[in-house]
């Protein structure tokens, strides 16, 4: 096997450890964790990713288990109709990820 199938090899391996690693969290689960002080309130958490683009309107949320790490995903329409990505620490509220969807 020359260096560069390795390469590939390794890449793609690594790859699916990583995406491995995260896990959806169920309903019941998220209201669990919010309802133990986990996780933040899913309406604060919406309200702090719509701060980051007034005007802006949810259109569909994820929770998952990130390496033990809560993260919550939205994906955010903002008020001049461009599709935003933002992923937040689902406990502290911290911005993780606030990019334009492509």
């Amino acid at each position: 096997m020359t260096f560069t199938k390795h390469i590939l090899v390794f890449t793609a391996l690594m790859s699916t450890a990583v995406l491995a690693q995260a896990k959806d969290v169920s309903l019941d689960e998220a209201i669990k964790l919010r309802d133990a002080g986990s996780i933040q309130a899913f309406d604060k958490l919406n309200a702090l990713a719509i701060a980051q683009h007034p005007g802006g309107v949810v259109h569909e949320t994820e929770l998952e288990n990130q390496w033990g790490r809560y993260v919550y995903q939205i994906e955010l329409r903002d008020a001049q109709g461009l599709e935003w990505d933002i992923e937040l620490d689902a406990n502290t509220g911290e911005i993780l990820k606030n990019q334009q969807d492509d």
